[in-house]
């Protein structure tokens, strides 16, 4: 019988030309890489100058390119809302309805109120133990505050028999 001969230990030398290949991709990439930043770069400098040529009045013209146009008071309105409601600390609202969410509760709506500085939170639980204790949850966290369950209802037609919930909490950063 013959002796059978297993080195594993035993390196083979690398391909010669795999490192040149590399090395030529990296290269070509590179390039790729300096044309489309300087495309970008002209295509850029390009479009301020445009607006900056429609913001100027036309040579030989009595009145200016861009007029004035009156802003009613509900426009106005519109966009301190839509300012406030971008000033809310969002992430934060978010960050901790994650960090409190376990795999026995599903978050189907979330429906913030950042004037009043409330949230009502509806979902469905694996169980109403699991609901009580993604309650007490929110209450505990540093974002959230005075969470209570506003209803329940056990889904019994459905196979699992899920409880469906609504949670109202005091949202503290949004005030």
């Amino acid at each position: 019988m013959r002796r059978l001969e297993l080195d594993f230990r035993k390196t083979r030398p690398a391909s010669p030309w795999a490192g040149w290949l590399l090395l030529a991709l990296a290269l070509g990439f590179t390039a790729d890489l300096g044309v489309s930043y300087f495309g970008a770069r002209e295509s850029a400098a390009r479009k301020e100058t445009r607006l900056a040529r429609i913001g100027q009045p036309t040579p030989g013209a009595k009145t200016p390119a861009v007029v004035a146009r009156d802003v009613s008071p509900e426009e106005i309105a519109f966009a301190r809302e839509t300012i406030r409601r971008l000033s809310v600390p969002w992430d934060d609202l978010f960050g901790a309805l994650e960090s409190t969410l376990t795999d026995k509760v599903a978050l189907l709506a979330i429906e913030p109120d950042p004037r009043t500085g409330t949230v009502v939170i509806s979902g469905d639980g694996r169980d109403y133990v699991s609901t009580l204790d993604y309650v007490s949850k929110l209450g505990r966290s540093s974002v959230l505050a005075d969470a209570y369950l506003v209803k329940h209802e056990l889904r019994a037609n459905e196979p699992q028999q899920p409880v469906a919930f609504s949670i109202s909490a005091s949202w503290k950063e949004a005030r």
